[in-house]
């Protein structure tokens, strides 16, 4: 199979190219699908030395895959990573990740904006380990320092935020963590390799849910971990013993989806800016969260450390959850559902997407409104979803836009 040097190729390139120089069949130009749970060797030596990794190979379906292995090789190659591995959800990346380099007695330092489920993680799961977690306001970059020079092994960071997307200075907290010895661990979901390079920056783990814009067609869940190979390798094992495989057929699925990232990722972010800014001007409107946006808390480290903004952006409403009632079940180009990162736009509230985890009582603490609307936007032609939010809007009696 062609592909060249595709390390050094640009993202779109990688996107297309990245893993498949090494796997074709019968000069297939696509990856195959590889089902079989066990592989023979003739030469039983040779069985042993693949076994052991010292030589290339698979042994058993739930260790590894030559179709999982090029959809792992893609994303290193989009991230600039060392090393990759791959789960069978975004959840199980996270927390995989986590078990495998946090033990009892140690800290790990986050915000108290993660996604639901990593706030879950470390509101519920890690104490029973006697794993001490500390969430610090989100753009309070001091406290975060402060926090992580008291002692952490671990800080765990999330920017752009699910689901009020808010930025943290990543280079800046990653330099002070390393500084104080703890390992750096960033969710680039949002962001995407296209828009942000955590890596770069000097990160020591990235971690995606590939089930959103990865793989982009909301019909395959996954997760990935790239970064330092001695980590990745320790996560490695965590998961290959305790079982979150990614399925082939799921890895084929998000591979054929990756091969488009670069031009989804591009329409979405530029269709996000016109919308955030359309929305920024409704009377309806309380408050829209969009990096892109120049009033946005922290827009210039967001223009720093960002190619675009992201496709995905937030908005509350005036009136209370009775606009959102009414509003959502409006929306003709929109799926009501808890996905993000699709070709076809999203939109549905935190208590039943990101946050249905938690209670009322805990998203209203985190400073998530109930009428926050998360709006993923698709690959529509923006006029199209512009004209289809002005409408829904239309239907939110006038007398809830001024409502306190």
């Amino acid at each position: 199979m062609r592909g060249g040097k595709t390390d050094q190729a640009n993202l779109g390139t990688r996107s297309v190219w990245g893993g498949e120089d090494e796997y074709s069949m019968q000069g297939a130009t696509q990856v195959p699908v590889v089902h079989s749970v066990g592989y023979g060797y003739d030469d039983v030596d040779e069985w042993y030395e693949v076994a052991l990794g010292l030589r290339p190979g698979h042994i058993y379906g739930r260790n590894s895959n030559p179709t999982v292995h090029v959809f792992e090789e893609k994303v290193r190659m989009l991230e600039g990573a060392e090393a990759a591995t791959s789960f069978s959800t975004g959840m199980a990346a996270i927390s995989n990740t986590l078990f495998t380099l946090l033990r009892p007695g140690d800290r790990v330092v986050s915000l108290v904006d993660t996604y639901g489920g990593t706030n879950k993680i470390f509101s519920e799961f890690l104490p029973n380990f006697h794993i001490e977690p500390v969430l610090c306001p989100t753009t309070d970059h001091e406290r975060l320092i402060s926090e992580v020079n008291q002692g952490a092994k671990i800080l765990y960071l999330e920017s752009p935020t699910n689901p009020t997307l808010k930025i943290v200075d990543l280079k800046r907290l990653i330099d002070a963590a390393h500084l104080a010895g703890a390992l750096v661990v960033v969710d680039n979901t949002f962001a995407t390799p296209i828009n942000q390079q955590p890596l770069a920056l000097g990160a020591d783990l990235v971690i995606h849910s590939a089930t959103k814009f990865l793989g982009g067609h909301a019909d395959a869940l996954g997760g990935v971990v790239v970064g330092r190979r001695d980590l990745v390798e320790q996560i490695y094992h965590y998961r290959e013993i305790n079982g979150a495989t990614l399925h082939p057929m799921s890895a084929y699925l998000l591979l054929r989806g990756m091969k488009t990232l670069h031009l989804r990722v591009r329409q979405q972010c530029a269709s996000a800016m016109k919308i955030a800014s359309f929305l920024a001007e409704h009377p309806a409107v309380d408050q829209v969260f969009y990096p892109g946006l120049p009033d946005h808390e922290n827009h210039d480290i967001a223009k720093r450390q960002m190619v675009q903004f992201g496709g995905v952006l937030s908005f509350s409403l005036k009136g209370g959850f009775d606009a959102v009632r009414v509003l959502l079940p409006e929306l003709k180009y929109a799926h009501l559902a808890a996905n993000l990162g699709a070709v076809e736009t999203t939109a549905g509230p935190p208590r039943t997407t990101s946050h249905v985890e938690l209670t009322h009582e805990e998203r209203a603490a985190l400073g998530i409104p109930e009428t926050l609307i998360r709006y993923s936007v698709g690959i529509e032609d923006v006029g199209d979803l512009i004209e289809d939010l002005a409408q829904a809007l239309a239907h939110v009696p006038h007398e809830l836009h001024v409502r306190s």
